[in-house]
């Protein structure tokens, strides 16, 4: 299944030029299924919600970034499975490469599907009730495929909606998206464009194989600063 998920990922990217990773690396076990989302600044804005399940990252692309507001429905198109070590990468993919432009590892954390049915069942049925356990993103959400598409695109879309409970804030749909800093780095989207700042502390890959951005600013007052924890 790992092999076969991660065949269109890497036949979409020249790894001689992207920095992303290849899925070669060996991630770090973990009791508890992963998720990361990473905010993108490729040709729209938008941010790459990845759970993991069956050794890879099944993936949206969530457009506008999720909604705190369970009456805001935030479409999440489908895109190829990636591999477990992309949750550790944050820098910036070329120019001309396919998703050019600035990634940065916005939340992380932990997730299990919610209910008596399993996650890869509900995937299939198009229903996906899970939670979150994130730096930002708490509680209950849903994923829910579309039925039908008015652009007859072959995209497969669903909706990210958040469920009613304590972690839910109506009316206040941006309040999850305001804050511009890496939960991994603490750096800014400018300052991962620039290749400043710390590096991201690792989540996936054990410590001393996680990747360094292009380039570290090493003057005193960048040592000086803490990233926060996350």
């Amino acid at each position: 299944m790992k092999a076969k998920g991660l065949a269109r990922y890497r036949a979409k990217r020249d790894f001689s030029r992207t920095p992303e990773p290849s899925g070669q690396r060996k991630v770090s076990d973990a009791t508890r299924l992963r998720f990361v989302i990473q905010r993108h600044a490729a040709r729209r804005l938008h941010y790459d919600l990845r759970l993991e399940l069956g050794g890879v990252f099944k993936s949206w692309a969530v457009t506008k970034g999720p909604s705190l507001d369970p009456k805001v429905k935030r479409l999440a198109v489908e895109v190829e499975d990636h591999p477990l070590d992309y949750g550790d990468f944050e820098g910036t993919i070329p120019k001309g490469e396919y998703g050019g432009g600035t990634v940065q590892l916005w939340d992380r954390g932990y997730w299990e599907p919610d209910g008596s049915r399993s996650a890869e069942e509900m995937l299939g049925k198009g229903d996906l009730t899970f939670r979150l356990y994130g730096a930002h993103l708490k509680g209950g959400w849903v994923l829910a495929r579309m039925r039908s598409d008015r652009y007859h695109s072959k995209r497969v879309n669903w909706l990210l909606i958040k469920r009613r409970d304590e972690f839910a804030q109506e009316d206040e749909a941006e309040a999850a998206i305001g804050d511009d800093r890496s939960v991994a780095s603490g750096r800014s989207m400018a300052q991962i464009a620039a290749g400043t700042g710390r590096r991201a502390r690792p989540f996936m890959l054990k410590r001393a194989a996680a990747a360094r951005p292009a380039r570290i600013d090493k003057s005193p007052r960048s040592r000086s600063r803490r990233a926060p924890r996350g």
